[in-house]
């Protein structure tokens, strides 16, 4: 039986948090130890991992058949280039996915346009291109599977995935 990727990354992030919180040398996760800052509030730290994906978010959506960002994708967006921007050891790989309708080349292409205007944005709010790659699912990884629009607007995204050297706390 396959195993469905969001439910892979939420068992992967769902550990890293508990070994992280249960630290005893640093303060983990949530906090630095050295100096208190966040430790024991219950507040991430705005440089972290889980800070980027709990709070930013990794996820922008589309309309059908569009790679045009919406004014919420785009918001999103400023956030990630500016945590980005803060954390500059951190690469990052873009999915881009979309809903089952069309043919599977269709949606192989869409995706990759949908994660190459996602990419462009980053790097037009002064992201460096070397730290992004980009890849398309097409309609093969969706995150909801039903045939209407509940779950196609769901399908219909583009997901940033911090691939390397984001701070655990």
């Amino acid at each position: 039986m396959k195993i469905p990727r969001n439910v892979k990354r939420t068992a992967l992030v769902l550990g890293l948090l508990t070994t992280a919180a249960c630290s005893t040398t640093g303060g983990g996760l949530f906090g630095n130890g050295a100096n208190g800052a966040g430790a024991g509030n219950g507040q991430i730290e705005e440089t972290s991992l889980a800070y980027f994906q709990q709070t930013i978010g990794d996820t922008v959506l589309f309309a059908v058949n569009q790679t045009g960002l919406t004014p919420t994708a785009s918001a999103i967006l400023d956030q990630q280039a500016a945590w980005l921007i803060a954390n500059p050891g951190v690469t990052i790989l873009i999915e881009g996915h979309a809903d089952e309708r069309g043919t599977r080349d269709y949606n192989m292409a869409l995706g990759s346009r949908r994660a190459s205007a996602v990419r462009d944005y980053l790097v037009a709010k002064g992201v460096a291109d070397s730290r992004i790659s980009i890849i398309s699912y097409g309609r093969e990884r969706p995150l909801a599977i039903c045939s209407d629009e509940s779950c196609w607007s769901q399908n219909r995204r583009a997901v940033t995935i911090v691939t390397s050297g984001a701070p655990l706390s």
